[in-house]
């Protein structure tokens, strides 16, 4: 992602790389949608109306345009268009100048069978739909099962129904096909530690190709699984040919997760907040290196660190994934609040303040670290009290001390060793 600015006056070029069909947008409104949203797929629709009458290349156009035709701010927009670049429909390259000129490039999705047997993208469908949506989806696109085992083949074959007669030899390039974009994981298995960790005798030669690996990097992101975690799985789906048995390996890291998690799914609460929504790096005071934590590490490590690295309740996990997926509010936002919450009630993580302190930020569009601990800065000093479900007054709502280390010059000087060796952690995490 970049760090660049987006603006109104930007402008943008739609280059199709792709065949798009109605088949494709309907499979992308079934399919895709559950995961990416409305707002990513309305995006998309957009782009492909932008394109010319040959459905090849748009004219230029500026994103106040994107911004007219969708109702939405630009923000959003930007949102939008990560999400599809994230699951492989969009790609963007940027030319800068004065005024910077996008090219958008759109792909075509990978078809039904591809998608329902997506080591990252059917795990996340099946969770946010549930069972009964999900197995209505999958019925929709499987092929009945037709038997013809009293029939005879009579088809005919091309020799049977064209000759071949002299003429030259045409060669034709550029022609338009279907394309779809994989999915790209930055951050993956380490996979020199993981294969040296297995016997050679054990292995074949073609055992971690290509698209082995891509599983196996899919499958650690789709499970939140480390290299030292995918060594037994891999080890024990080695078959006797010495290759990866794939639906075992799928099915093993399913079951680890889903024993680690009370027989729950994975949901996509990893992120981190978006590059366009961090502050510029370089500040290096106390308050500077938080507001670098909470813009670089995901919910998930975040709320593990309170627990002093202890796995989250799935309870506590729940009102995360509630945060990020149903009140769209960016990582590094959610982050502030379960550090302002625990900090204000005695490191409880009460679903009642945090739902209070949502709908307030939800209103008020708080969408970056800053704000949101500015915002609590100033409702605390207003009223100490507004967050608590304590009638009786407590010396925790009134201590400078019991308030998050961010609050103004005085206070971030008086943190305790233990606030200031808990942001030391947190930073070297990130390293």
């Amino acid at each position: 992602m970049s760090n660049l600015t987006l603006l109104p006056a930007d402008t943008y070029t739609v280059i199709n790389k792709t065949v798009i069909t109605d088949s494709d947008l309907k499979l992308i409104s079934m399919l895709y949608q559950p995961i990416i949203g409305y707002t990513a797929v309305s995006l998309y629709n957009t782009l492909v109306n932008d394109l010319d009458k040959l459905q090849i290349m748009s004219e230029e156009f500026t994103h106040h345009h994107l911004m007219s035709t969708m109702q939405l701010k630009l923000q959003d927009i930007l949102i939008a268009r990560e999400k599809l670049e994230g699951i492989g429909l969009l790609k963007t390259y940027i030319k800068k100048d004065s005024v910077n000129n996008y090219a958008y490039l759109l792909y075509s999705p990978i078809s039904a069978n591809e998608f329902f047997n997506h080591p990252i993208l059917n795990i996340i469908l099946y969770n946010n739909l549930g069972k009964k949506e999900y197995d209505k989806l999958l019925n929709y696109y499987k092929v009945p099962k037709i038997t013809l085992k009293d029939y005879e083949d009579v088809t005919a074959s091309f020799d049977d129904v064209f000759a071949s007669v002299r003429g030259n030899a045409l060669e034709v390039e550029d022609i338009t096909k279907r394309d779809s974009n994989n999915i790209l994981i930055n951050k993956g298995i380490d996979f020199d530690l993981l294969i040296s960790s297995i016997p050679e005798s054990n292995l074949n030669e073609k055992c971690f190709n290509e698209e082995t690996k891509e599983l196996i990097n899919a499958l650690s992101f789709t499970y939140n699984l480390k290299t030292i975690d995918m060594q037994n799985l891999v080890r024990d789906s080695i078959n006797e040919k010495g290759l990866i048995d794939k639906n075992k390996l799928r099915k093993s890291c399913r079951d680890y997760y889903q024993f680690d998690n009370n027989g729950n799914l994975p949901t996509l609460i990893y992120n981190k907040q978006p590059s366009y929504l961090k502050n510029p790096a370089g500040d290096n005071s106390k308050r500077g290196k938080l507001v670098y934590a909470f813009e670089n590490l995901t919910p998930y490590q975040f709320l593990k660190a309170k627990y002093k690295g202890a796995e989250p309740t799935a309870r506590d996990k729940r009102l995360i994934e509630n945060l990020l997926a149903d009140q769209k509010f960016p990582p590094g936002v959610v982050n502030v609040l379960i550090a302002y919450v625990l900090k204000i009630n005695n490191e409880q993580l009460k679903k009642s303040y945090v739902e209070t302190i949502a709908g307030q930020w939800k209103r008020l569009n708080i969408q970056t670290v800053e704000e949101a601990m500015n915002i609590t800065e100033k409702e605390h000093k207003k009223n100490k009290k507004m967050f608590s479900d304590n009638k009786s007054t407590s010396k925790s709502n009134t201590n400078v001390s019991d308030v998050p280390i961010w609050f103004d010059s005085k206070v971030s000087a008086s943190i305790s060793t233990e606030e200031s060796n808990e942001l030391d952690k947190l930073l070297e995490d990130l390293v």
